[in-house]
């Protein structure tokens, strides 16, 4: 098994014991919620989304559906894609890898997800997620800043390996993948958890150039 595949397991495992207490230790999402809000602003009737990493479906997949959009979310975790099915019954939901998924979406989201990579993986992933818009496309991008690679955390009872950039490469590895950040929103948040210092968030709402 690589090295990735063995940290995508390892993160899999990890999210189908925690499932549904993801929402308990984050039950305050108002920067998700806003980027949604804006997605749903610019959208075209009937567009569809990509929800990466979508956990539990709440709230993005459940706010981009009941805007009346269709709404594809993908997840390593097989428990987050049950949940998220329950959650959001108009929403299609399977378990998947960023690097597996095909088609062509009007918008795709990406709340923390990326988190869960190596740091030579985000900006690959961000050209991923370039080519799965269709030109002009919309892309909305929540990241936690912080310098640091393959981080253990401890997180209700699991561990997970975090990664992150500072503000300015991750605009960097924003712009370089093609696209234009058109705004920008940075939250100081504390999780709901016992271990939870504040984070600083950074929201980047996009259009692909």
């Amino acid at each position: 098994m690589t090295k990735w595949a063995e940290r995508e397991r390892r993160h899999a495992a990890a999210f189908d014991v925690i499932g549904a207490r993801y929402d308990e230790a984050f039950p305050h999402k108002e920067g998700q919620l806003a980027a949604g809000s804006w997605l749903l602003d610019r959208l075209s009737p009937g567009s569809h989304v990509l929800d990466l990493g979508c956990g539990t479906g709440l709230p993005s997949a459940a706010q981009i559906a009941a805007g009346g959009h269709r709404v594809t979310g993908v997840d390593l975790s097989a428990e987050m894609v049950r949940i998220a099915g329950l959650n959001v019954p108009e929403g299609e939901f399977r378990q998947d890898d960023l690097r597996d998924v095909t088609g062509e979406f009007d918008a795709v989201v990406a709340f923390f997800v990326l988190l869960m990579l190596p740091v030579p993986g985000i900006p690959r992933s961000l050209e991923l997620i370039h080519r799965l818009l269709k030109p002009g496309g919309l892309f909305c991008l929540s990241m936690v800043e912080a310098d640091l690679e393959e981080f253990p955390i401890p997180f209700l009872g699991q561990e997970l390996l975090v990664s992150g950039l500072l503000r300015d490469e991750l605009r960097e590895a924003v712009e370089s993948a093609g696209f234009e950040i058109e705004e920008e929103n940075v939250l100081s948040y504390a999780p709901a958890t016992t271990q939870a210092v504040p984070e600083i968030q950074l929201f980047y709402n996009c259009r692909r150039v």
